[in-house]
């Protein structure tokens, strides 16, 4: 029997598998890792395009920069 997830959980989920990935290859685009986590997650649009403005505003090596 599967568990239900709730969406925000997913998106989360689907967050930490793009910066591992990010880490593991860098070579890989970021909208590839992205449609790779919109189907391993089962991502609406409007999540996944929520997770291409988060890696859009944050810099190469994934942290965030401190004003």
């Amino acid at each position: 029997m599967s568990t239900i997830m709730p969406q925000g959980e997913l998106v989360r989920k689907a967050l930490a598998y793009i910066t591992e990935q990010r880490a593991l290859n860098p070579d890989k685009s970021v909208a590839r890792l992205l449609d790779e986590a919109g189907m391993r997650f089962n991502l609406t649009p409007l999540d996944t395009a929520a997770l291409e403005r988060i890696f859009q505003n944050s810099p190469i090596d994934g942290t965030h920069a401190k004003n």
